[in-house]
């Protein structure tokens, strides 16, 4: 097994990821969870199989055993990566969210992007960061299908070439943080508050949204928070959904707004730290596709033209502006063919910036990069020689050739000494700025979002600064700890029970506000149906709990039916097909 800083190389996806990608891969640090984290887990998934075999697509069910997603445990990436190779899928983990270009780039590259922290058991029906229930056992399963496999990876390849702004990318950071602060357990109210009026001061000063800010809506109201199948009774697909299992059982009540899914859900904004007051319902996994094809139809990367680099200039981002030829300018500072660097024409050779008319010539009728060496010759265009181009727009370039470059064979680039380049009365290039490098294209047929060889061009992506917290485990933390390893001990080798009343009265004296230790004893007491008065203590407990503590009254209730729906066949058919 290839592993390189916890990035499984041996899996195709991943080995064929970009560098400027894979910089945001972290190792998973598996042995960093601890049993509370691992019986969260088991919560939460116990109740998945419950509830979302009804109300989830009929896909996920059976995608939660083909890739290989444990009910008893956190899944190991690379444990996925062995069985999502075998549908040409892979994943990496990361830290909490990374920006919405990248997390859209790793996409079209067929790669899962995992976030490998594990959501505190306050946060156990919601969590208002990513964690690794929310892309382990939300969005993994559902890519079992093809359908909606290949609109994923669609979805990436329109998202990678979305024009973005700097104004995106201070509101992404804003989101991270808030949604940090939210997570960490005894965060400061104020400081909450402070972060939370930051979002909302960037989202209502974002302007008009960028193509990265619109089609983050598509997704988010899709990939995220989707529903499919009939206005009256639709399933759900979603991973937000999937993976909330309070949103889950909420998400189809009355109070939930649907609404048909069309293009129309760009304008809808989203919350990324509460629950949602609306979904849009698709009719299915086509229509998803149908709707990103008409959005991306409007894309600068599609439109081209003056349309498309006025976005790139609004966007004030590197860009990539592709001429008919075949060429490709990124920002001010390099040539690309095809993705790859021209040679000679890289970031330090145009350091100063790069400029070049576009159009036709008006010496000739045929677009410039269609001319032959013969039809060069005829206009007086040699190697060696000076020459004036006069183009349609009014631009005139006038200089010494020294070189003539094509690509598959179009003209694409003409580079002149001694020149001077003018429109009307103004100076574009004077001879004393060097070299000159003209572009050469009738047109602009695509702009899109980056560089177009990003490695080449060295662009690196912001890996955010702030990093997510984990909790530490102090003294305290690590005897309850210890007392939920002894109690998942006791439940996968069937022995021990008469340890659970002992264990049990520590937790009372010790942890106290602990209730999840309380319901797994429960269950191994019911499980085995002895020491009647052990158990009737703990359900009183729990019931007083349900009754006193509003947050915890329906995740209790949930517990108990859990206990009732663990007896039932179809249950241990289920069990017994998860991998261990």
């Amino acid at each position: 097994m290839k592993e390189t800083s916890g990035i499984s190389l041996d899996n195709a996806a991943v080995a064929a990821t970009p560098k400027h990608l894979l910089q945001f891969a972290v190792d998973q640090r598996y042995d960093d969870y601890t049993l509370v984290d691992h019986a969260v887990w088991r919560f939460i998934m116990r109740q998945n199989i419950f509830f979302l075999k009804e109300y989830a697509h009929k896909v996920y069910f059976q995608g939660l055993l083909d890739t290989g997603i444990s009910f008893e445990r956190i899944p190991r990436i690379q444990e996925m990566n062995d069985i999502l190779a075998k549908i040409g899928w892979g994943a990496v983990a990361v830290d909490g969210f990374i920006p919405p270009a990248a997390f859209m780039e790793f996409q079209a590259y067929k790669v899962l992007v995992i976030a490998c922290d594990m959501r505190q058991i306050h946060h156990i029906e919601y969590t208002p960061a990513p964690d690794i229930v929310h892309e382990a056992a939300g969005h993994a399963p559902i890519i079992v299908d093809r359908e909606y496999s290949k609109y994923l990876q669609r979805f990436g390849e329109v998202g990678a070439k979305a024009m973005s702004s700097k104004k995106d990318f201070e509101l992404y950071q804003a989101i991270r943080h808030l949604s940090i602060l939210k997570e960490q357990p005894n965060s400061d109210p104020k400081e909450i508050e402070e972060a939370t009026k930051l979002v909302e001061h960037r989202q209502k000063h974002l302007g008009d949204p960028s193509e990265m800010a619109l089609l983050s809506r598509l997704h988010w109201w899709t990939v995220e928070y989707g529903l499919i199948g009939p206005m009256e009774n639709p399933k759900i697909y979603g991973a937000g959904l999937l993976s909330s299992i309070g949103e889950s059982v909420s998400c189809l009540e009355p109070h939930v707004r649907r609404i048909p899914y069309s293009i129309d859900a760009m304008n809808q904004p989203f919350d990324i730290t509460t629950k949602q007051p609306q979904l849009f319902v698709c009719r299915d996994f086509q229509h998803l596709k149908d709707v990103l094809e008409e959005f991306a139809s409007k894309m600068a990367y599609q439109v081209g033209g003056l349309e498309g680099i006025n976005k790139a200039i609004e966007c004030n981002n590197v860009a990539t502006c592709e001429y008919s030829s075949g060429l490709q300018v990124s920002g001010v500072f390099t040539e690309a063919i095809r993705n790859k660097e021209l040679p000679g024409h890289g970031i330090n050779y145009h350091k100063e910036g790069f400029g070049s008319p576009i159009g036709k010539w008006r010496q000739t009728s045929t677009p410039p990069e269609l001319l032959t060496d013969n039809d060069l010759r005829e206009l007086g265009i040699v190697q060696g020689k000076k020459t004036k181009l006069e183009f349609v727009s009014g631009i005139v370039v006038e200089g010494k050739i020294d070189e003539i470059v094509r690509r598959d064979r179009r003209l694409v680039l003409i580079t002149f000494s001694n020149c001077r380049t003018k429109y009307g009365d103004r100076i574009l290039f004077d001879p004393d700025w060097g070299a000159y490098d003209m572009a050469v294209g009738e047109r602009i047929s695509s702009v899109f979002n980056g560089a177009a060889d990003k490695d080449a061009y060295n662009q690196v992506a912001l890996v955010p600064k702030e990093r997510t917290i984990k909790v530490p485990s102090d003294a305290k933390r690590k005897k309850l700890e210890n007392l939920y390893a002894q109690v998942r001990k006791i439940r996968e080798s069937k022995t021990g029970y008469e340890r659970l009343g002992e264990i049990w009265e520590t937790q009372q004296a010790e942890h106290p506000g602990d209730w999840l230790l309380s319901m797994e004893i429960f269950e191994n007491l019911d499980t085995i149906d002895q020491q009647p008065n052990l158990k009737a203590k703990i359900e009183k407990f729990l019931n007083q709990k349900k009754a006193t503590t509003k947050d915890l009254s329906t995740l209790i209730g949930w517990g108990f039916r859990l206990v009732e729906y663990h007896k039932r066949p179809e249950y241990q058919a289920t069990l017994q097909a998860s991998p261990k």
